[in-house]
């Protein structure tokens, strides 16, 4: 399976979607942050599938990391998630840098099909707003 970095500073949420992903049979490694997973990015010398990274965190954001891993480490595939939508956002301007965001809350199905479509670089499906139902508002 995949090995896969996750950088996560909510300690509930990091031990939940590495257990998650461990179950899957990934390999998985972890950070309480940014700066933190930069490190473990240098000593692996960037040996990762993917890197999953929320966005707000302290130290080093994941926007910063996304930057660091793309530009030290290119063959990593980058998934972010984020419950901010400002946050989200801020990622819009990295599109050929990052795979995807998730969006929190999410529940378990929902993080590993997103995981395995990264893994897989499945293509993005786009949902038009008219089939979203929010034009229903």
């Amino acid at each position: 399976m995949a090995r896969i970095l996750v950088a996560e500073d909510d300690e509930n949420v990091r031990a939940f979607v590495v257990r998650a992903l461990e179950i899957k049979g990934h390999n998985v490694l972890s950070a309480e942050d940014g700066g933190l997973a930069q490190e473990v990015l240098n000593e692996q010398n960037g040996q990762f599938d993917l890197l999953l990274s929320d966005i707000k965190m302290p130290v080093m954001d994941g926007i910063g990391l996304s930057l660091f891993a793309g530009a030290q480490f290119p063959n990593i595939t980058i998934l972010l998630m984020t419950g901010f939508a400002d946050q989200r956002e801020r990622a819009s301007g990295l599109d050929s840098l990052i795979y995807d965001v998730i969006a929190k809350p999410f529940n378990l199905a929902s993080l590993l099909e997103k995981v395995e479509d990264a893994l897989n670089k499945k293509p993005i499906e786009i949902t038009p707003l008219a089939k979203s139902g929010l034009n229903q508002i």
